[in-house]
């Protein structure tokens, strides 16, 4: 009798492992099952439970651990990463800006982006405690944007960089910049808000921080660095503001002041198809 219960238990550990190699159990354990839990995931409220990605210090990475726990958190050092952990199956979804969302996308096959947004926020600069330069950005971000230079910068980053129908900024000619020098602190690891094109880190937020600055008569010099490491910096006095695809929160407005927000943008979920 005793052997025969050994043997029935040998059976079924072993049906249990044939049918966890063939996808028929749940999650591995600390990942994600083999593109069979992502795939259930159509709505912020579906990630419950779930392991999700997102870059360290960024406004997703707030929103996510308050809404689902630390324990379902997990942080990587730069966006593609955390995609990369998804593609692989260590994660079941990523929580990101929906830009940078949709050049992840187009170049990793395999994944989408839900059609219901996690949460919009707006996007603002940050500078140390009464910096006097908040209000002259103010200044300079209401003209840029009323006289259409604001929207020249994402049409050509956003809606027409790859046709030719949109034309990139460039300062003028007869851009004085004798006013001094400015040090912006980003992370370009968010396309098409900040990224490197060869030596250079172009973006949307280069490219109207470059039209401040030019509004300013400043000359504009440019640090990438940890997205967690730039309030750091800007408290420091290592850069005299920050852009990053910045979000303005209560917690962030305690440790810096913000400038007036310039571009409304949201927080997306990336999945497996």
């Amino acid at each position: 009798m005793k052997m025969k219960k050994i043997l029935s238990a040998v059976l079924v550990a072993a049906c249990a492992v044939s049918l966890a190699a063939c996808g028929g159990s749940g999650k591995e354990s600390g990942s994600a099952a083999s593109g069979s839990t992502s795939a259930k995931i159509e709505t912020p409220d579906d990630l419950e439970g779930k392991k999700i990605g997102v870059q360290t210090g960024t406004t997703g990475d707030l929103y996510v651990t308050d809404d689902y726990g630390d324990e379902s958190v997990e942080r990587y050092n730069k966006g593609f990463e955390a995609v990369q952990a998804l593609t692989q199956g260590k994660i079941d979804a990523v929580v990101i800006d929906d830009q940078p969302a949709k050049t992840f996308v187009e170049e990793n096959k395999g994944l989408k982006i839900l059609d219901t947004a996690y949460t919009e926020e707006d996007y603002a600069m940050c500078f140390k405690k009464d910096s006097e330069l908040v209000p002259q950005f103010n200044t300079a971000i209401k003209e840029l944007k009323e006289d259409g230079t604001f929207d020249q910068i994402v049409s050509y980053y956003i809606d027409g960089e790859e046709s030719g129908e949109a034309v990139r900024y460039e300062s003028p000619a007869d851009t004085d910049r004798s006013k001094g020098s400015l040090v912006m602190a980003t992370n370009a690891e968010f396309p098409p808000y900040e990224y490197y094109e060869g030596d250079a880190v172009v973006g949307i937020d280069a490219d109207f921080a470059q039209a401040i600055a030019d509004k300013l008569g400043m000359e504009l010099k440019i640090e990438d660095m940890a997205f967690d490491s730039i309030i750091t910096a800007v408290q420091g006095g290592k850069a005299d503001f920050g852009a990053a695809g910045m979000t303005v929160t209560e917690e962030r407005a305690t440790q810096v002041d913000f400038t007036d927000s310039y571009y409304t943008g949201r927080q997306v979920i990336i999945v497996k198809e």
